[in-house]
């Protein structure tokens, strides 16, 4: 679109949608303008309807709500049946629709149904959303008190726009760090939080603000249970405690069998219930069995194959459920080595029975199982291309490596040579 001075405007032009009216008795088309005091359909067919019709937005999420009470002011809404057409194609869909009703034989006129606004399917849709948005929320949005928010310095709008709003409503901490603003009186601190909702004693929701922490403190029992130092190491080389562990309820006393993680983003430790852990039937494509999904809810790190990438790529690799997350997370390399220092962790030790869709040999279990190298053959490409190689297997972390070279025996030979020169030999 051009301006007056010629230059192109950015602006976009918002695409509105209108509704159309058939009366069934009178097999007339008209533009809908509104709804009288009376419950009666004011419907206008004069030229300037086209300018002065009720319109919504197009793509409006309000649509459903705003048809849905539109509809039930009507006197005797069964007598019509109502189309929405765009603003543009209003004028020459009401001409079109007029002459194909005053040339259609009546199960013609019954396909038109097809096409109308069913009043069932819109409050079907409004029941679904509503469903779907409250399993979806823990809280809702008036539930939050907003007036302390503001003493913080945030608000709606601000939580928004920073997406840290969603995953508040959800029951969950705010995926980043934000700014909050704590008065004392004499001097105002900013400081960078994460945030959490939760419901107090008397039923009152409330906003916790989880500050950084410059470290863990191990000295003190939580609740109830003292950190070894495994449980100090991991949780702060990997983040996760690894186990199971009875904590007690600072007030009731019960013993609570628990998971505990690290907030990597404020060193605080996060306790969850056991009963809480939910553990996905499937991961990356790879449906886990009993046993793994016991693993996993034991806080152990398991190491899984042949999972499939975005890209379509198998991969494979270590998860471990996260209490401060709520889910199961993929961990890092450098973490899997820290992993390796304690051999209490439960990585998936057994050589697997096949290695990329080849069974392997009883002789190459067994040699795998020893830690030596066996040689491989039959494997199949992508593109249908006969390979082979040599294999190695992990014991610490439950990994396959390959090699098209024995590249093992060359830094054999390597580190053998060096203790000969070494010695002098």
């Amino acid at each position: 679109m051009k301006t007056n001075n010629g230059k192109e405007s950015t602006e976009k032009i918002k695409v509105q949608d209108t509704l159309l009216a058939l009366h069934h008795q009178t097999n007339t088309i008209g533009i809908v303008q509104g709804v009288d005091l009376n419950g009666e359909l004011i419907v206008d067919v004069s030229k300037e309807s086209y300018k002065n019709g009720l319109r919504f937005d197009r793509g409006d999420d309000r649509f459903l709500e705003i048809y849905s009470t539109f509809y039930h002011q009507l006197k005797n809404p069964d007598e019509f049946s109502f189309f929405k057409v765009t603003e543009f194609e209003a004028e020459q869909t009401v001409k079109d629709l007029q002459h194909y009703i005053d040339t259609a034989s009546d199960d013609e006129k019954e396909k038109l149904n097809e096409y109308s606004v069913s009043i069932d399917k819109v409050e079907a849709q409004k029941e679904y959303i509503a469903r779907t948005q409250k399993e979806r929320y823990q809280y809702d949005v008036e539930q939050v008190d907003w007036k302390m928010m503001s003493q913080i310095g945030l608000t709606k709008e601000k939580l928004e726009s920073m997406g840290a709003l969603e995953s508040l409503l959800k029951g969950y901490k705010t995926s980043m760090l934000i700014p909050v603003k704590i008065d004392l009186g004499t001097v105002v601190v900013i400081l960078d939080a994460r945030l959490s909702l939760k419901v107090n004693e008397v039923g009152k929701l409330e906003t916790r603000i989880h500050p950084i922490r410059k470290e863990c403190d191990f000295t003190k029992p939580f609740f109830g249970h003292q950190f070894s130092q495994g449980d100090q190491k991991k949780l702060l080389e990997i983040g996760n405690m690894g186990r199971v562990v009875e904590l007690i309820h600072p007030i009731t006393g019960e013993v609570i069998p628990s998971l505990v993680s690290r907030d990597k983003l404020t060193n605080d430790l996060v306790p969850l219930r056991v009963d809480l852990v939910r553990i996905p039937l499937v991961i990356k494509g790879v449906t886990l069995d009993e046993l793994q999904k016991k693993t996993l809810k034991e806080g152990k790190p398991l190491y899984i194959e042949n999972m499939l990438s975005r890209r379509g790529t198998l991969f494979n690799a270590t998860v471990q459920f996260n209490t401060d997350k709520r889910y199961v997370e993929f961990l890092f390399p450098r973490n899997i080595s820290n992993l390796n220092l304690d051999s209490n962790l439960s990585f998936k030790k057994d050589v697997p029975a096949t290695f990329r869709g080849k069974k392997l040999r009883s002789w190459q279990v067994e040699k795998l199982n020893k830690g030596e190298v066996a040689y491989i053959d039959g494997l199949v490409d992508r593109k249908g291309k006969k390979y082979q190689g040599y294999l190695r297997f992990d014991k610490r972390v439950g990994k396959f490596e390959f090699s098209f070279k024995n590249v093992w025996r060359e830094n054999l030979k390597n580190k053998k040579s060096g203790i000969r020169r070494g010695l002098n030999l």
